[in-house]
C-alpha cells in the first residue's frame, strides 16, 4: 500500500531537481548528466550528499579499471610568470580519450595543482625512499613532546605523524585547488569514472628559476644612480680623445651605399643592433653573408667579455609537441628586465623546440657529460675491428676524433640551429649575448616523449 506513495515522492524529488543543479554537480564532480541526476535524486537535493555519492560510486568504478594498460596520454606543461615551470605526463588506455576535452583538463589542472604545491616532491606516498620516510620518523621519535609517553603510544603517534607529512609530500594526497573537498587521487578516479578508462600520472618535474643559484644583493637603483653620476666625469675625462675619435670616425666613412632593407635583414637575422649591422654591411661592401660573419666574429668577441658575470634571473620556458613530446628548459640572464625581453624570450622558445627536435641530445654542453659515459664510449670505439690494424697513435687520434664527434651529438650547445643550420647553438646564445649585452647561461632542460620508459634508481642498480 505504501508502494504508490514512494514513487511519487521519487517522482516528486526527481521533478524538483533544477538544470542549475544538475549542470553544478557536474562541474564540481565531472560525472555525467544522468549520473547527477540520479545522485541528487537518491539524496533528495543535498548537493553535498550528492558529491559524496558520486564519489563513492566513481571510486568503485575506477578500480575496475586499475588494471588496464594505459599506453597513450598526453604530455602537458604550466607555466607561471615564467619563474616556475611544470612538465608533466599522464596516461591513458586510447588516442582518443587524450584528446578528449576531459583529458586535457585534468592534465592542464594536474600541472596547475603541483605549480601551486611547493613542497610537493612525489606522485605518492609510496613513492618517498625509505631513506626520506626512517629520517623523518627519528626526528619524530626525539620531538620532546613525545618523550613522557610510552613507546606504543609514541609509535602511534609518530605514525600519524609520518602518514601526514607523506602526504604533503606526495601530490596525489593533496586537496584539489579547484574544490579543496576533493583530493587529487580522487579527482583522478572520478575521471576514470566519467570517460571509461583507466588514468595514470606517470611523472612530473618541477623549476623554479634560479633555485640554487647565488643572486646579486646589490641595489639596483643605487647602482644606476652611481652611473648616473659618474657620467660627467667619465666626459670631461674623454673630452680630448673624443675629437680624435671623430675624426677616425669621418676617415672612414662607409663608401657603400647600404639601404634600410638589407639592414632590416641583417638585425632580423643576426639580433645585432642597427647601427651594428650598419657598420657591418659597410666594412664588407654590402656583402650579407660577410657582414654576419663580421658580426658573429664581434659577437663572440664581446660575448666572452661577459661569461665570468653572474646569471641568475632568466625565465622558464617549455614547449610541446603534439602533446607527445615535451620539453622544460631554463635559461639565466643577469637582470629580470633582459628576462622579461621580446628578444630573451624568443631564445628561450627556440632553444626549447631545439630540444624537441633533437631526440639525441641529453646534456646542455660537452663538459656535462658524465666521465663514465665518455669512458664507456673511447672503450667501444678502440674495440672496433677497423682500427685494431692501426698504430697505436694513430688508432688514438681517430678515437678522440670520433669521441668528440659523439660527445658533440649529446651536447644541445652543439648542435646546428633548426632555424640557421650554419650556426651552432652555442653561437645563437652568443650572438642574444652580444645583442642584450648580458651573460646568458642555458643551465638546464628535460625532455619527456610520451610512453617512453622511465629509469629509476632500482632499475640502475639492478643492471650493475
Amino acid at each position: 500500500m505504501y508502494l504508490p506513495v514512494i514513487v511519487c515522492f521519487y517522482m516528486w524529488i526527481t521533478a524538483t531537481i533544477s538544470p542549475a543543479l544538475v549542470k553544478q554537480l557536474r562541474e564540481e564532480t565531472g560525472a555525467g548528466m544522468m549520473d547527477c541526476k540520479n545522485a541528487l535524486s537518491e539524496t533528495g537535493g543535498d548537493i553535498v550528499k550528492a558529491t559524496e555519492f558520486l564519489r563513492k560510486k566513481g571510486l568503485a568504478s575506477a578500480e575496475k579499471k586499475a588494471s588496464r594498460a594505459t599506453a597513450e596520454g598526453r604530455i602537458g606543461s604550466y607555466i607561471h610568470d615564467s619563474r616556475i615551470g611544470i612538465l608533466l605526463e599522464v596516461n591513458c588506455e586510447t588516442d582518443f580519450v587524450s584528446r578528449g576535452d576531459i583529458f586535457k583538463e585534468l592534465v592542464d589542472d594536474l600541472a596547475m595543482q603541483v605549480a601551486a604545491c611547493p613542497q610537493v616532491q612525489y606522485l605518492a606516498t609510496e613513492d618517498v625512499p625509505e631513506e626520506l620516510v626512517n629520517k623523518e620518523r627519528a626526528i619524530e621519535m626525539q620531538k620532546e613532546d613525545l618523550l613522557s609517553k610510552p613507546e606504543q603510544i609514541r609509535s602511534k603517534i609518530v605514525d600519524g605523524r609520518i602518514r601526514k607529512r607523506l602526504e604533503e609530500l606526495a601530490l596525489l594526497e593533496q586537496p584539489f585547488i579547484k574544490n579543496d573537498k576533493v583530493v587529487v587521487k580522487d579527482l583522478v578516479k572520478q575521471t576514470i569514472s566519467t570517460i571509461g578508462e583507466n588514468i595514470k600520472v606517470k611523472r612530473f618535474v618541477r623549476y623554479n628559476l634560479g633555485e640554487g643559484l647565488e643572486k646579486k644583493s646589490q641595489d639596483f637603483a643605487a647602482e644606476v644612480a652611481a652611473q648616473t653620476a659618474a657620467k660627467p666625469v667619465a666626459t670631461e675625462v674623454k673630452e680630448q680623445p673624443a675629437v680624435v675619435e671623430v675624426k677616425e670616425t669621418v676617415e672612414k666613412a662607409p663608401t657603400v651605399a647600404v639601404s634600410a632593407a638589407l639592414v632590416k635583414q641583417l638585425r632580423d637575422e643576426t639580433g645585432a643592433g642597427m647601427m651594428d649591422c650598419k657598420k657591418a654591411l659597410s666594412e664588407t661592401g654590402g656583402d650579407l653573408e660577410k657582414a654576419q660573419e663580421y658580426l658573429r666574429k664581434k659577437g663572440l668577441s664581446s660575448a666572452e667579455k661577459k661569461s665570468s658575470r653572474l646569471a641568475a634571473e632568466g625565465r622558464i620556458g617549455s614547449y610541446i609537441h603534439d602533446a607527445r613530446i615535451g620539453v622544460l628548459i631554463e635559461v639565466n640572464c643577469e637582470t629580470d628586465f633582459v628576462g622579461r625581453s621580446e628578444n630573451f624570450k624568443g631564445l628561450v622558445d627556440d632553444l626549447a623546440m631545439q630540444v624537441v627536435a633533437c631526440p639525441q641530445v641529453q646534456y646542455v654542453s660537452i663538459e656535462d657529460i658524465p666521465e663514465s659515459i665518455v669512458n664507456k664510449e673511447k672503450e667501444l670505439e678502440r674495440q672496433r675491428e677497423d682500427l685494431v690494424s692501426k698504430p697505436e697513435n694513430i688508432r688514438e687520434r681517430i678515437v678522440e676524433g670520433r669521441i668528440s664527434k659523439r660527445l658533440g651529438e649529446l651536447a644541445l650547445l652543439e648542435q646546428a640551429f633548426i632555424k640557421d643550420d650554419s650556426i651552432l647553438v652555442k653561437d645563437l646564445v652568443k650572438q642574444t649575448v652580444a645583442a642584450l649585452g648580458e651573460n646568458i647561461k642555458v643551465r638546464r632542460f628535460v625532455r619527456f616523449t610520451l610512453g617512453e620508459a622511465v629509469e629509476t634508481v632500482e632499475d640502475t642498480e639492478a643492471e650493475a
